[in-house]
């Protein structure tokens, strides 16, 4: 595993709360933050490394050489970020989504479009399985964001299953695991929860996520290792079919009330200039460009590290 200074650690734990700002958004990855800022498969490394051999090392050379096994400094460094961020901000992003759609969807439109050209310049060989994997992938995230949305349900079996979901989904760039808790029903019971620390289901979801974390990192470090380019070849696909659920301009066919809140279960995409209500257009496009200049701005600055 790499060596890192504090200062390093300090960053680790910034882009964990990128991570966190975006999966707590409905139609944004974790996984694609996590991907354009260079911890992608270090992350999914280290999780991988969390298994029953790790009680052998534990048992015969000590805590020190099981943490450093399971790059234990770099694991908690990014999951206090991610942490710190769902904590404070789900209630400010909440809001945003409630009283600013158009120009949080903008921005992270803007942002996701440049993660496809960064994931998909990753690809070291394009050939007709490279391109069928895209399109592949691309038609499912575009079908999953079509899904109808389910009711609202706060069983804790059932939640414990919606953790270990969404967690799969949230270190897929593309797919967002907040909106598979949208289309499972459990968004806004998990949302609740947090910000009343509802500590019974936030232990539920968790242990879920925790669940689903480890069984899933182990199937995408073996398609890394085996399949490197159809593996990234189907991630530049599921960012792609995910611009369908992140695009700004929607018109509501059907909301639904769950509990106070009332949630959309069905809309459509519209032009900006079909778009019902102030469009918001020239602010819209100079945050969709500040997104997705963003991506380069942070890829520049990790080559030049």
């Amino acid at each position: 595993m790499k060596s890192r200074r504090l200062l390093d650690y300090i960053f680790v734990t910034l882009k964990g709360m990128a991570m966190g700002a975006a999966d707590v958004v409905p139609g944004v990855s974790g996984g694609t933050i996590a991907f354009i800022s260079g911890i992608y498969e270090e992350l999914i490394t280290s999780i991988n490394n969390i298994n029953l051999s790790l009680f052998t090392i534990l048992r015969k050379e000590g805590i020190k050489a099981a943490w450093n096994q399971i790059n234990g400094n770099f694991l908690i460094s990014l999951f206090v970020g991610i942490f710190i961020s769902v904590l404070s901000l789900a209630k400010f992003l909440s809001w945003l989504l409630e009283n600013e759609p158009v120009l949080l969807w903008s921005f992270f439109f803007g942002l996701v479009v440049a993660s496809i050209f960064f994931v998909g310049k990753e690809i070291t060989k394009w050939n007709p399985g490279t391109v069928i994997v895209l399109v592949l992938g691309a038609l499912l995230a575009f079908f999953i964001t079509e899904l109808p949305v389910s009711e609202n349900s706060d069983s804790l079996p059932y939640l414990f299953m919606s953790g270990a979901l969404a967690i799969c989904a949230m270190i897929l760039p593309g797919i967002s695991g907040a909106f598979i808790l949208v289309l499972l029903g459990s968004y806004k019971t998990i949302l609740d929860a947090v910000h009343e620390r509802d500590i019974k289901i936030v232990a539920t979801v968790g242990l879920g996520a925790i669940v689903g974390l480890l069984s899933f990192a182990r199937l995408l470090k073996w398609m890394f290792n085996h399949y490197k380019n159809i593996t990234l070849a189907l991630l530049t696909g599921f960012i792609l079919g995910s611009l369908n659920k992140i695009w700004p301009w929607k018109k509501v066919l059907e909301t639904k009330v769950f509990g106070e809140k009332v949630v959309v279960v069905d809309d459509m995409n519209v032009w900006p200039g079909a778009f019902e209500g102030d469009n918001k257009l020239m602010l819209a496009i100079i945050l969709a460009i500040i997104g997705f200049s963003l991506i380069f701005i942070l890829e520049k600055a990790a080559s030049k590290k």
